[in-house]
């Protein structure tokens, strides 16, 4: 049994569903978890918000906080996760935010990566990586790490 399919059974013994707002990862975390069997029990939905526009309007991030500080952040990325949990009914939300590369965006570094968990009992939890490798390898540690940051409120805790 892979670490994803634990995960999802262990979100479908406790009766708990997850949702996403990815942005650097574009699907690929939502790709992941729908690799399990049976993951329709928990999976609730996933929001792609590559542009920075639709982390506003379809995941609620506010406007002034992107305006200010761009969409690669550590409060962007726990607001992409509330939304996401919000916007889709989840009890957990996960958001993925950051710079795949090559070059940097918004004076950001290629490998700078936040992800964030936003909880059903107000949990939240953001982490800043700071990755090596190509685009193919930032997004699929984005994935990692935001599935292991569910991974350690679900099982761990």
């Amino acid at each position: 049994m892979t670490e994803v399919e634990d995960l999802v059974g262990r979100l479908v013994a406790r009766r708990q569903t997850v949702a996403a707002a990815e942005s650097l990862t574009g699907g690929l975390l939502t790709a992941t978890l729908v690799t399990v069997p049976g993951v329709s029990r928990v999976l609730r939905g996933g929001l792609v918000v590559y542009a920075t526009d639709l982390k506003h309007s379809l995941a609620g991030v506010d406007a002034a906080l992107l305006a200010e500080r761009g969409p690669v952040d550590p409060d962007v990325a726990l607001a992409l996760a509330r939304g996401a949990r919000e916007r889709c009914g989840a009890d957990w939300g996960l958001s993925t935010t950051g710079v795949a590369g090559p070059g940097p965006q918004d004076g950001k570094p290629a490998g700078t990566v936040y992800v964030a968990l936003a909880g059903p009992d107000g949990q939240a939890d953001v982490r800043e990586l700071h990755v090596d490798g190509d685009r193919q390898q930032v997004r699929d540690t984005a994935v990692a790490a935001v599935l292991g940051l569910l991974r350690a409120a679900v099982i761990d805790s």
